[in-house]
This record gives C-alpha cells, structure tokens and sequence, in this order.
C-alpha cells in the first residue's frame, strides 16, 4: 500500500455529522492520516475540533486559505484535502487546494449553482489533481454488481429506468428549531436552487446514471414545497429521456412520512431487469425475461468480481453505508497512490469526478427551470456547456 496519504479536511468539525461520516470512510482501510484541517468557520472552534481529533494544533486552522497556502509550503503537507461544508462553499474551497495541486475528495453536490460548477470544472480540469466527488452509493458491492451486468449487457439494450429517494425528516418546518443539518439545507443562499432535488435527488439522478451507463437528454420536472414558508422544494417527480431512446422516472422526497432513507433503483431491458434498495444494501434481485426472479446476494454464489473487489468480510454480514463511503476513499487513494508513484492508475479503479458533478448540478438546474415553465420538457445539453 506505501505510506498513509496526508489528508486534510475543511469543515466537519464538532457536531458536524458528515465529517465524522468522512473520517471514519477514510480510516477503514487504512490509507489515509488526518494531519490538518480547517474544521470550523471560526478560529476557537477549528482549534477544539483539532484537539478532539489528535489534530497538531499548529496544523488547526481557522480559514481555509491560510491553510491551503501553508500546507502546500510544507515539506510533509498534505496530499489531499476532504471537503465537508455546505454546498456554497465547495467551489472556493476546492478551487484554492486545486490551484496549488492538492487532490480534492469533495462531498455532493458538487457546487450551490451551475455557474459555479463550470467554473470548478474549468479549474480541475487544468490542475495537477485529481477530483474525486463523494457520491457514497456507487461504491456499494451490488451496485457495482449492477453496473457490471448492464454493461455486460444482461438486460438487452435498456428500456426503463426507475428510481426514487424518499425520506420523511424535513415533513416539519424544523429549520425553524435551530436543527443545523436542516438550517442550511433548506437554505438557497448554502444550498442552491435546489432543496430536496439538490439534497438527494442528485444522488438518485447520479446512481442511475452510473449503473444504467445511460446518458440523460431532457426532462420534464414538477417540484413542490409543501411544508408553508419553505422556500426549497422538499418533493421533485422528474420525467426523463436518455440517448437511445430509454425513458425514466426519478422521485426525490423529504416529507413522505415513513421512509428514512429509501433509495430504491430498478432498470430494465429487453432481456431482463434489476431492482437494488439501499436499505438492504446486500441484495440485488435479478430477472430473466420468462424466467423467476432471482436473488443476489453480496458474497453469495452469484457475486460477481466486480462486487468482490470491493467488499471486505464474508457474506451474510451487512456492508452498507459507512464502506460505501470507505469504497469510495480507498479507489481514491489508489490514484492518488498511483500518481504519486508515477505509474498509470489501475484500469479497475472508479470513482466519480468532476464530470459527474456537473451533471448533477445541471440536472437540479434544469429540473428547477421545467419546473418553473409548468413542467416543460427542457433539453439537459445547455445545462452541461460552460
């Protein structure tokens, strides 16, 4: 494996839930140290989250450009840098560590605005670094597992693709509690356009994508706020056209009492189809035209090498959320890894990147203007140019 790689990271300090999620992701296979960070906009919290974390106080931080400039003077600063705030803050924040060839591991979504993700794309594009986008759902073993069988083109050519992420925890005006997760989520100055299509829709948009291989071309969005005085919608159904002639369905909800975390993929082709939930993580089911549907389990009899690769104990014991998110991590350090050693990154190697954000920005953008026009069909193509 080599050494660990210096890992940074700006935001998630104390109470912040997704740093934690970030820096446990980043331990389970033991290829990263967290040596710096600028966990908090403000100095004295920096500094305590520091101490919480064995952090060097030296190395704590309470802005992250002053910590951008010094780390990257330093003989042993950091490799990379985890970036955990709000969404408004992801396209300064990276710009400075790309600029100075510092890898970037950034949560969803990519950017609060489009304007803002073509400018981080311009920029990643032309570092000397990588940009690795936190979307945790493709590293789960079934779903690669699924992305495999399409591809292998199990299903025929693709005709359907359904998925939904529903949710029940913002069906109360809690931001008005001084809950922070809902604080700047529903928030369009931190968030973006967009709320619950922003918040979980891209995850939904980007899982289908990545398993489908499909590549979107318009759609046709009606997005709600119900919950009186929210000024993000909390509620999306999104219509969708891809290149070669599949259609989709995506539905994003935060007000649907009874779901906690309810990501649900189907596709199918016309030879066959798969559903995935990721609340049982470890099943993928699997039709045949004609024949009875089939269950497939992360290392069952029917796991495929591309499940393999990326699971770490013995069937029948759950991999779920965190070693998502740790699969994610782990094909990240092995590029970053590789362009440290100066060979060619491993072919198996995948993760998403700079690309894949900007869809999925473009995609909340495109569903907020259909939206707005009474649910227009609009084409995704202008959306992606810069």
């Amino acid at each position: 494996m080599g050494k660990r790689i210096r890992l940074g990271m700006v935001g998630g300090g104390r109470d912040a839930f997704i740093g934690g999620v970030h820096r446990i992701a980043a331990r389970i296979d033991d290829r990263y140290e967290l040596v710096a960070g600028a966990f908090s906009s403000t100095p004295e919290k920096s500094k305590a989250s520091a101490a919480d974390l064995g952090v060097a106080p030296n190395r704590a931080y309470g802005d992250y450009k002053e910590m951008a400039k010094r780390e990257a003077r330093l003989k042993d600063g950091i490799e990379a840098v985890a970036i955990v705030t709000p969404n408004h803050m992801h396209f300064p924040v990276a710009r400075e560590f790309l600029k100075r060839g510092i890898h970037v591991i950034c949560d969803k979504p990519l950017t609060a605005t489009l304007a803002d993700a073509h400018r981080l794309a311009k920029a990643a594009r032309s570092a000397d670094a990588l940009f690795v986008l936190t979307h945790n759902y493709t590293g789960y073993p079934m779903v690669r597992q699924a992305r495999d069988m399409v591809a292998r083109e199990e299903l025929g050519a693709i005709r359907l693709v359904q998925v939904e992420y529903a949710q029940d925890w913002l069906s109360e005006r809690i931001e008005e509690t001084g809950q922070k997760q809902a604080g700047w989520r529903t928030d369009p100055a931190r968030s973006g356009l967009g709320g619950s299509t922003g918040d979980i829709g891209t995850h939904a948009f980007n899982l289908a994508s990545f398993v489908s291989g499909l590549e979107l071309e318009s759609l046709c969005a009606d997005l709600d706020s119900f919950v009186e005085g929210r000024q993000l919608d909390d509620n999306g159904h999104v219509l969708m056209r891809f290149a070669g002639g599949a259609k989709g369905m995506l539905w994003c909800s935060q007000v649907a009492p009874g779901n906690e975390n309810a990501l649900k993929l189907r596709i199918y082709g016309e030879k066959g189809g798969l559903e995935w939930a990721q609340e049982e993580p470890n099943r993928l089911w699997h039709t045949s035209l004609g024949e009875p549907k089939r269950l497939l389990t992360r290392g069952g009899a029917g796991a495929t090498d591309a499940a393999a690769r990326v699971s770490r104990i013995p069937g029948g014991h759950p991999e779920g959320y965190l070693e998502g998110f740790a699969n994610v991590y782990t094909e990240a350090a092995e590029a970053i890894a590789a362009r440290r050693d100066g060979r060619p990154v491993p072919e198996e190697v995948m993760f998403p990147g700079i690309e894949d954000g900007v869809a999925g920005v473009a995609f909340v953008a495109a569903c907020v203007e259909s939206s707005k026009r009474g649910g227009r069909w609009v084409n995704i193509a202008s959306y992606l140019k810069t």
